[in-house]
């Protein structure tokens, strides 16, 4: 088991400005994915290591969370790579930390008189996977900022798309309306109104749902929902579940300050938590073993009750849910206490 040293080395060696991990996702056949070597440098472990945790695990990846890249596919990178002079070049230089440079990633070599292998790309379900077979510290830590990376391109992607539309429909208002000079200032300063709504709506993010609805392959948009719960916590967040890896310690930590946490189990889980707890900027998180077992999991968020159809780590793999229960948590609380 890792010891303190070493989790505090992991987590300061992982940790990556968004925007330099969002400049290593690439869209290859229409996908926003990252490439096997690129994330073998950001969870510090060899290509070669990475890959082979794949495989052992391959019923987990199916085509739609990786894929090799054709020929073809890797000479259009290359290409790339070789003509374009941005910013993303010194960055990805400062993520490899100086072991290859970005042209080498894909050159091809003459041992044994064949080309490299073709590298993998993994879509983001792919990269959620991969914290199930990868589990140093390092791995779990970058795996969730891989993840925000994905969430902020989307979410960039999104919020530009919605603000492109909105100007096609009003410059074709603004060609409607060209014979009143009046009535045209009029339009637009009602959709300058129109876009400040947008924006605010888009910075402040929707209400909390009272339920959803996962099926099977979203784990990260159940990841983001169960995150936005949690947030919203003023007092304490307990969970009570069965089945807990350190995802769901390091899910707690979006909470805010002061709001407690704890966690009712089979069991203490000391080592889990003691590696949490350790680590830089953690949140400190409390385990208890409970008395009585519970079938089902359960979230409490200061004195609302939420029901989990599946565990907390696993909710999105396969169809879920997440319910909002009109019921006093602390009922359920002193059941299993």
């Amino acid at each position: 088991m890792a010891n303190k040293n070493e989790i505090v080395k992991a987590e300061q060696t992982s940790l990556q400005p968004l925007e330099n991990i969002e400049n290593l996702i690439r869209v290859i056949r229409g996908k926003q994915v990252m490439l096997d070597r690129d994330l073998a440098r950001l969870y510090g472990v060899e290509t070669k290591r990475l890959n082979q945790q794949v495989q052992r695990n391959l019923e987990r990846f199916p085509g739609d969370f990786m894929f090799q890249l054709s020929k073809e596919e890797v000479e259009s990178l290359r290409s790339q790579f070789a003509t374009s002079n941005d910013i993303s070049r010194s960055q990805f230089a400062t993520l490899n930390d100086g072991s290859d440079n970005l042209k080498s990633q894909f050159a091809t070599s003459n041992k044994r008189g064949g080309q490299r292998y073709l590298p993998y790309a993994f879509t983001e379900n792919g990269v959620a996977m991969l914290s199930g077979v990868l589990r140093s510290p390092q791995a779990i830590s970058m795996n969730i900022q891989i993840m925000r990376a994905f969430n902020a391109m989307r979410h960039f992607i999104a919020s530009n798309a919605q603000v492109f539309q909105r100007l096609e429909v009003m410059e074709r208002n603004q060609l409607a309306m060209n014979a009143s000079q009046a009535e045209l200032s009029s339009h637009l300063a009602e959709n300058d109104k129109k876009f400040e709504e947008v924006f605010r709506r888009l910075d402040e993010g929707t209400t909390t749902p009272k339920e959803a609805i996962f099926f099977e392959g979203k784990f990260f948009e159940a990841r983001v929902l169960l995150e936005k719960i949690i947030k919203t916590a003023t007092k304490r967040v307990i969970i009570i579940d069965g089945y807990i890896d350190a995802e769901t310690f390091d899910m707690l930590d979006v909470r805010a300050k002061g709001v407690t946490a704890d966690i009712y189990s089979d069991g203490e889980h000391k080592s889990l938590r003691d590696m949490h707890n350790a680590g830089k900027g953690k949140q400190p998180v409390n385990t208890h073993k409970w008395s009585k077992s519970s079938h089902d999991r359960w979230v409490i968020i200061d004195d609302t009750l939420y029901h989990c159809g599946h565990s907390v780590k696993d909710l999105g793999k396969k169809l879920s849910a997440i319910m909002k229960m009109d019921w006093n948590p602390d009922v359920v609380l002193n059941e299993v206490r």
